[in-house]
């Protein structure tokens, strides 16, 4: 179990213990259903921090899914601030019952870690990447490679635990992290990165992988990955789950 969860698993094991206290001594419905409610938390707590092993890849040259879920959106960008090029965007959807525990897509040395206060609408939603609270991370791979991954809050993800450190260097698949009670993450990488998942796929945080980085990162993107190339506007095209460009 994740580190995170202990004081949730402590609290609710305390609180289910005074429950089933005030049943043996008041035995009556509402006692009773208090510590059904208190044991039933006590397996949600254990459940959602939970901490799985992953098989790590060792491929050269490939990225990993920063965590748990189902990719939304899959998505061309004109530019990036950091990245100063076309970059393709692939959004994860965490729900609660998703491991919430982050991953390190690449092995490279952390560049920032930048935290943004914002809104909580549905992590699922197109504007979620822009307007929601998040920690963006800048990575550098040892090829020089720049990509960059976001931990996005939700609606019930009112609380973002990032370890990461400036200058820190980092390998694929390590632990940096998670975001509590759904959320949603997000890796932007340069455009010439081959794309090997779909809109509606799971994937698994460490384990699957969600694309190859190319030796240019100025190439236009392999059509192994779907994304649409944005047309000559301000107006990048993109996929999303619904069908629905953000």
């Amino acid at each position: 179990m994740a580190n995170e969860g202990y004081p949730f698993v402590i609290g609710a094991l305390f609180a289910g213990v005074v429950l089933w206290g005030v049943w043996f001594y008041v035995p009556n419905l509402w006692s009773f259903l208090g510590g059904i409610l208190g044991t039933l938390l006590i397996f949600f707590f254990a459940y959602f921090f939970r901490d799985p092993d992953r098989i790590i890849p060792e491929a050269e040259g490939i990225l990993v899914s920063p965590a748990d879920g189902k990719i939304v959106a899959i998505k061309q960008l004109e530019s990036h601030p950091w990245l100063k090029s076309p970059a393709i965007q692939i959004s994860i959807f965490l729900s609660p019952l998703d491991v919430h525990i982050n991953r390190i897509p690449c092995t490279g040395t952390i560049e920032f870690v930048n935290y943004k206060k914002g809104k909580f609408l549905a992590a699922y939603h197109n504007t979620a990447s822009k307007e929601n609270e998040q920690t963006e991370i800048g990575l550098v791979t040892d090829s020089g490679t720049k990509i960059v991954f976001k931990q996005i809050a939700g609606v019930l993800a009112r609380r973002i635990v990032c370890h990461l450190k400036k200058g820190e260097y980092v390998t694929r698949g390590e632990k940096f992290g998670m975001i509590k009670f759904g959320s949603r993450t997000d890796l932007i990488v340069p455009s010439g990165t081959q794309i090997d998942v779909q809109i509606g796929q799971r994937v698994k945080g460490g384990e699957s992988i969600l694309g190859r980085m190319s030796s240019s990162s100025n190439l236009n993107p392999t059509p192994s990955g779907h994304v649409e190339k944005p047309r000559h506007t301000s107006t990048p095209l993109s996929m999303t789950e619904n069908g629905f460009g953000s």
